[in-house]
């Protein structure tokens, strides 16, 4: 078989899902689907898709099964049931959920004689099946080999390791990035609006300041993985006064300084901990342990 010769089912018709099964229709993929409520797949069917009558059946018609749906709780009770029968095909699990429920999930698709990889989508339905959309996979190497010519038709399609759980994991890293970027964006947005000055303003010179600590990133993984941490820009210390001078602006303003805050009080638990002289990934150290309540 061909690349597009290549049969697909999908199980879960949200969004997000009919964006899958759309993006294999487009790609000439004979394309299989499953919801809980039948009448979302109306619009795939006119497309050219099939739809199964049970989650058994949409297995059996092809190798290569794709899964979004609720959680995982939702996958282990669709696929439990005696009519389904998992043995020599393989599941791709795109449902959000976290790297524990990935690892369980994946030894008990195993035991059942599947075949499984972990997955996540990094984009909104409308960018799926372009390369704008990033498809993280973990899992075993030869079973996401022997399925990217098919995945492929989803976006930019990328293997992050043999670990079931490392999808989930750079998924909630992504966000964890995603919230903290525009969290600190509404903050400078919060501050300059108190002098006339609107979003659409200052956004172009925020987002030069992102690109510019995004060009810091490599060289700051070195000093973490590495462990040392000198100061050849500027030293915790120095950041830590430039922190407090952002919650008194803020305060000074009237503007919210929780967020500021929670920057200087990690920072002034490392500088406590002997770190004041060090650059300022060293409060990776503060992030790697448990928060306190």
């Amino acid at each position: 078989m061909n690349n597009t010769d290549t049969p697909v089912t999908v199980i879960g018709l949200g969004l997000m899902g009919q964006a899958l099964a759309g993006a294999f229709l487009k790609a000439g993929h004979p394309t299989t689907v499953w919801n809980r409520t039948a009448s979302k797949a109306d619009g795939l069917v006119a497309r050219g898709a099939r739809l199964a009558p049970t989650v058994g059946d949409a297995v059996r018609a092809g190798s290569l099964t794709v899964i979004c749906v609720t959680d995982y709780q939702a996958v282990r009770e669709l696929f439990g049931t005696s009519d389904v029968e998992l043995d020599g095909t393989t599941l791709v699990n795109l449902t959000s959920g976290d790297s524990a429920q990935a690892r369980e999930t994946a030894r008990w698709a195993e035991q059942r004689g599947a075949r499984y990889l972990d997955g996540a989508v990094m984009a909104v339905p409308p960018a799926v099946g372009t390369p704008e959309a990033v498809i993280l996979h973990s899992g075993p190497q030869a079973d996401f080999d022997a399925h990217k010519p098919t995945l492929d038709a989803l976006g930019t399609v990328t293997h992050l390791g043999a670990d079931h759980g490392l999808a989930s994991l750079y998924d909630v890293a992504g966000l964890a990035m995603m919230w903290s970027v525009l969290n600190a964006w509404l903050q400078g947005t919060a501050l300059l609006r108190t002098a006339g000055v609107d979003a659409a303003t200052y956004a172009p010179f925020a987002r030069r300041i992102a690109a510019g600590v995004a060009e810091w990133l490599p060289g700051y993984a070195e000093q973490i993985d590495s462990g040392s941490f000198p100061a050849e820009v500027s030293a915790l210390e120095t950041d830590a006064r430039a922190m407090a001078h952002l919650i008194e602006e803020s305060e000074a303003v009237g503007v919210n300084a929780e967020l500021p805050k929670l920057f200087k009080a990690m920072a002034d638990r490392s500088i406590a901990a002997g770190n004041g002289g060090k650059q300022y990934p060293v409060l990776i150290e503060e992030f790697s342990r448990p928060g306190t309540d």
